[in-house]
């Protein structure tokens, strides 16, 4: 798994890491010896994310742990049964002097931001980014901040249109839209849109059924508030696939919107949730244009057969990972 995963490389690791390293003393201090020491911080500040609530929180623990430091667990109170049961079985098998669980809301997070950590590591929103960062000023605390973004996925017309369409819905739709590094929404133009948007249809009956609702693959909205956001953006372009809801059960479909206007507000924030806005973009220079004048995106999605189109988007887009003709997949790395 995730974290197992990351548990086990950083302990094949340690010892390459905490050993000194020795450096060159200058001649003006001969006959001495130099060397860097790597230490522990101190006392890290973890606060997961209710998205993957066990695998986000956990991993930041495990590299806390691995580099010597004690750490506070701040589980997401939006994932309660995933918190109860970090709170419960991480005593079971970690030392309880070096690593504690607060479970809460925003009050006990308040009260953890406020304490002099060595270090905060937060996985969210922007939101809460920023208060995270404005409380760790206080203390001169250096923080980890991963944060989401409207993450792009450019589709060009010489592309795999097939292959394509079934990994941008894997890697949209998977935990109902629910994932950082989605893609929030596709550039292309117009011929390659009409060609793409029924292939994603296609994908997204292939992974989860003609009703998506009864499939056991499918996920819910976690919450209502964040249902009623999303459900609000159904309303920012056409309904090309998808489109219906149920607030009872925190659910919506899979939903590709096409005719969507830059300045609408589907185009405003993140979306984190199974809405795919289709815009277009007449070719790689109109996608690239669109991407640098927004935030710098924290994933970015090409979809070519084109390898001078591959060195472009790679030298011409900054963004915190890349991935050509697959989306996701980086995490796996």
């Amino acid at each position: 798994s995730y974290v197992s995963g990351a548990a086990a490389y950083a302990r094949r690791r340690l010892k390459r890491w905490s050993r000194p390293h020795r450096v060159p003393t200058p001649m003006v201090a001969q006959p001495a010896r130099s060397w860097v020491q790597p230490e522990p911080l101190g006392t890290v500040l973890v606060i997961g994310a209710w998205n993957y609530p066990l695998q986000l929180t956990l991993a930041g623990a495990a590299a806390a742990i691995s580099a010597g430091n004690c750490v506070v667990l701040k589980p997401s109170e939006l994932a309660p049964a995933t918190s109860a049961a970090i709170a419960r079985l991480l005593p079971e098998y970690v030392d309880g002097d070096c690593v504690r669980v607060v479970e809460g809301s925003v009050p006990e997070t308040t009260a953890l931001l406020e304490q002099a950590f060595d270090h905060i590591l937060y996985t969210g929103g922007g939101t809460v980014g920023r208060i995270v960062m404005r409380a760790a000023a206080e203390h001169l605390t250096p923080v980890t901040l991963e944060l989401g973004g409207k993450s792009p996925c450019v589709v060009m017309p010489d592309a795999d249109l097939e292959t394509a369409a079934s990994r941008i819905a894997w890697g949209k739709f998977t935990n109902a839209g629910q994932t950082c590094v989605a893609p929030d929404y596709v550039l292309t133009d117009a011929e390659t849109e009409r060609r793409l948007v029924p292939l994603i249809e296609k994908a997204i009956r292939s992974m989860f059924g003609d009703d998506p609702s009864a499939s056991e693959s499918y996920g819910r909205i976690i919450n209502e508030r964040h249902f009623d956001r999303l459900a609000a953006l159904l309303e920012d372009g056409k309904l090309a696939v998808g489109g219906r809801s149920d607030r009872a059960s925190r659910y919506i479909e899979p939903t590709v919107l096409t005719d969507v206007s830059p300045d609408s507000p589907v185009m405003q924030d993140e979306i984190f949730g199974p809405v795919l806005p289709v815009l277009r973009a007449d070719d790689l220079d109109a996608a690239i244009a669109h991407i640098r004048r927004g935030d710098k995106p924290l994933s970015a999605y090409l979809f070519t057969r084109s390898s001078a189109a591959e060195r472009r988007f790679v030298e011409e887009v900054s963004c915190g990972n890349l991935c050509l003709n697959d989306t996701m997949m980086f995490m796996a790395v």
